[in-house]
């Protein structure tokens, strides 16, 4: 078994790594740039390392970070999410040096980091894909023939992206002309690669997605879907599992879907197979070849440490489940907590914050890295709170949620849980039919009442005259 793990990451999923090497007896390091000296992962890891002043650089510095793996005796590295997390030289760099990559091979990696690549190989395996160019486009008169081809609306997209960034809808040549220098210019910045590529738009889908472990034995399960349909600007907000959308048939079809295509590229680790599904289609539309921010869900719903399984696979060792194995019980909601302001274009609101309490009470979970005194760094994800709530059947779910968003403090900082208070109630929602367009469809939930709690006013009262009495 792995030894000692370096986690190249931060925050919440950096503790979150750490509290699964706790309990498999396995040590671990932390790593951190001078904003994150008195961060949460730094004081809950076995050892901590610094790594520079630059608040980004040290962290995707890959083959320092390999070095330091290294001279401080860990055998395996865990990249978490963002970051070098998707980045095949970061894990090429590990094989190296005899350095276990907690997640998939640089080749998988690679191929299924360019868009089209994974294309052409869900394609090749019979996964419907959703239509669109063959290959990287060329050139704006390119993306203009394949674009009247399609039809309108189509999607302009980096073929390096991720994490929503790098695509652009048109809905008319004229926007295709507008926006192709555009999305060029932002993969460029962003990915490196100025390669793009079109697909048809599918208009209003609902976005779900298959969570998938695989080991180096040619073993591959799916853990069930996720529905990821509430999202802004192709940012998610609030994911649920299993997706209340969906059909035994339909889910069971999925899965097999998921299967195959992990199959088809040989992957290891895991890993998610994202999906459309508009009317009956279901349309491939990528993989994501780590741990995603979202597992928590499916943890809750099948009981199965994801992130334990992935330190297991990486040293080796065969998957312990069996498809006929996995089952799941009740939904699960995630709420990704912001540093935002909802009513002000989602300003980021980054500051210290100088009330925290965790919501509790049967079937909730927090993953954070945020405590009272914390100051929120201007460098880093918006994201400082992940609320995760289960329950056995939908209209449950949906109360636990509202009822732990309630008992949830934190102040100090503007955030999205008073706007996801508003989903929660709103009446579409509830009937668990919903696509991507629910957000830009309701902007009237963003007219939310921000009244302070009576424990909020009277804590305030109560500060107010001790610094009069000089207390």
């Amino acid at each position: 078994m792995i030894k000692k793990v370096l986690i190249a990451n931060r925050g919440e999923i950096a503790l979150r790594i750490v509290r699964a090497c706790a309990e498999m007896g396995v040590r671990s390091a932390a790593i951190y740039t001078e904003p994150d000296r008195y961060a949460l992962h730094v004081k809950r890891a076995d050892e901590a390392y610094f790594i520079g002043e630059d608040p980004l650089g040290g962290y995707l510095d890959a083959r320092r970070i390999v070095n330091l793996a290294a001279e401080t005796g860990c055998d395996a590295i865990h990249p978490g999410y963002g970051f070098l997390s998707e980045n095949a030289e970061f894990s090429r760099i590990c094989n190296e040096r005899g350095i276990a990559f907690i997640g998939p091979s640089a080749e998988v990696i690679s191929r299924m980091g360019d868009k089209t690549e994974a294309r052409a190989a869900m394609i090749e395996a019979g996964i419907p894909v959703t239509p669109g160019s063959n290959g990287n486009l060329q050139d704006l008169d390119e993306a203009l023939l394949v674009a009247e081809k399609l039809g309108y609306p189509v999607m302009l997209k980096a073929t390096s992206g991720g994490g929503g960034r790098g695509i652009r809808r048109c809905d008319t040549p004229q926007e295709l002309k507008q926006q192709y220098p555009r999305v060029i210019s932002e993969a460029t910045k962003a990915f490196g690669s100025a390669e793009v590529f079109l697909e048809k738009c599918i208009v209003d889908p609902k976005h779900i997605e298959v969570q998938i472990l695989a080991d180096k034995y040619g073993n591959a399960i799916h853990l069930f879907e996720r529905d990821c349909s509430i999202q802004r600007r192709n940012q998610k907000l609030i994911e649920i599992a299993p997706s209340p959308q969906l059909t035994d048939a339909q889910r069971h079809y999925i899965g097999d879907l998921a299967v195959r295509a992990a199959k088809a590229v040989n992957y290891e680790n895991a890993g998610t197979v994202e999906f459309l599904l508009t009317g009956e289609d279901f349309f491939f539309m990528e993989m994501n070849t780590r741990v995603q921010v979202e597992h928590t869900i499916t943890e809750a719903i099948t009981g199965v440490d994801i992130v334990r399984e992935q330190i297991r696979i990486a040293a080796g060792l065969p998957l312990r489940y069996q498809q006929s194995e996995i089952h799941y019980r009740g939904f699960a909601l995630q709420f990704r907590i912001n540093a935002e302001d909802p009513k002000n274009n989602f300003l980021p609101s980054f500051g210290k914050i100088s009330r925290y309490y965790a919501p509790g009470g049967p079937g909730v979970r927090t993953d954070t890295a945020i405590y009272t005194g914390y100051t929120i760094p201007p460098y880093f994800d918006s994201m400082c709170l992940k609320l995760i709530v289960w329950a056995m059947d939908w209209e449950d779910v949906l109360d636990r949620g509202s009822r732990a968003l309630e008992d949830m403090r934190l102040q100090g900082v503007k955030t999205t849980a008073s706007y996801y208070q508003g989903i929660l109630h709103d009446e579409e929602f509830r009937s668990g039919v919903f696509n991507t367009s629910f957000v830009v469809n309701h902007p009237e939930l963003l007219n939310y009442s921000e009244k302070r709690h009576p424990n909020d006013i009277a804590l305030a009262i109560a500060t107010a005259i001790a610094a009069h009495a000089g207390l």
